[in-house]
């Protein structure tokens, strides 16, 4: 799809200086512009890159004033950076602006869609499902019976939502993810075996949320898992039954949280976490990376390390921890100055 630099203008309410027919396909760094490409220039650090880059048309802020001549189009305007955001969100529009029910794709009986939805082919919709309007379903998405799925919600190729899963409006489930698989529900036997708990509970996912590609939330035994409005989750996140995810909290990936585990609001999770289950996490909670959490944790509170300190507390002990080999030297001097009087 090519935009000429009037076009870009228009959206963007900016200044044409050069060619207002020049073309662009693609988007680039400044300093790997290709002919054809569109870039920006927001940082006065990359500024001698305008004077060699071959990119087509570079959106640049109103006081940017050349100082030698330029082969590029330039598209002034108040802020480059915001309006190349806002740009990157309208071409990311129109790319996903996809409508219709491709062949072949399976619809069970008694669902309801609403206007301008988009199923991609080998998709499979089960009974008894609500969809909205504006949802877009990519190819070879499995959504099982009684299913609710919101608004203007996006999922990604591969998706698996399992039955009874409730999601809200405005969200985006990447490609690979699977929504309201069993809970972990073992009991062990006398003779040795595990005995399956039958995990007949579901998942509730709330407005606004974003799920990375290749993450599982399972459903719960009894009752729901709930991942609350404005909730985050990054790539490969695992969230077992009955966990709950409170509003606006962003979880990095490869982080595992254990079943009935209830976390906070606005709270930030750094990738490779490790949170064991029963457990409260208040309010704004900050995990750095790599972080065991086996207690509950108070609002506000900052931890780090396996298991978790307070985060203050583990710098000052990563100090010392770097010298044990020393201080273990030191002491066994001393024992032996002391051995020999």
């Amino acid at each position: 799809m090519k935009f000429t630099a009037e076009q870009i203008a228009g959206i963007l309410e900016g200044d044409i200086i050069g060619n207002p027919e020049a073309q662009v396909y693609k988007l680039s760094k400044i300093e790997e512009g290709t002919e054809g490409s569109l870039t920006f220039l927001a940082n006065p650090k990359y500024s001698n890159y305008i004077y060699t880059t071959k990119a087509t048309i570079t959106i640049v802020n109103k006081t940017f004033v050349p100082e030698q001549g330029l082969t590029t189009t330039l598209i002034k305007v108040e802020d480059a950076y915001k309006s190349f955001s806002k740009l990157l969100e309208y071409y990311n529009q129109v790319k996903l602006m996809k409508s219709g029910i491709e062949q072949p794709s399976f619809i069970s009986e008694n669902v309801v869609y609403g206007d301008n939805i988009y199923l991609g082919c080998f998709s499979y919709i089960g009974k008894n499902v609500t969809i909205g309007t504006n949802v877009k379903i990519y190819p070879n998405t499995f959504i099982g019976d009684n299913v609710v799925i919101g608004d203007n919600c996006i999922l990604f190729a591969g998706v698996k939502v399992y039955s009874e899963t409730e999601i809200g409006t405005n969200c985006t489930i990447h490609s690979g993810t699977i929504i309201g698989s069993d809970g972990f529900g073992f009991a062990p036997q006398e003779d040795g075996t595990y005995s399956k708990v039958p995990q007949i509970g579901n998942v509730i996912i709330e407005d606004n949320v974003e799920i990375g590609s290749c993450t599982t939330i399972d459903r719960a035994t009894l009752g729901s898992t709930i991942i609350r409005k404005g909730v985050k989750l990054d790539n490969q996140i695992q969230i077992a039954h009955n966990v709950e995810i409170g509003e606006n909290t962003v979880i990095a990936s490869q982080t595992g949280v254990a079943g009935s585990t209830k976390i906070g609001k606005n709270c930030m999770i750094g990738g490779q976490v490790g949170i064991v289950g029963h457990i409260v996490i208040g309010d704004r909670v900050r995990i750095q990376a790599q972080s065991g959490i086996a207690k509950s944790l108070k609002d506000d509170e900052v931890v780090q390390g396996s298991p978790a300190l307070n985060y203050g507390d583990f710098n000052k002990s990563f100090v010392h921890f770097k010298n044990l080999p020393k201080i273990v030297t030191e002491i066994e001097t001393i024992k032996k100055q002391l051995d020999t009087k």
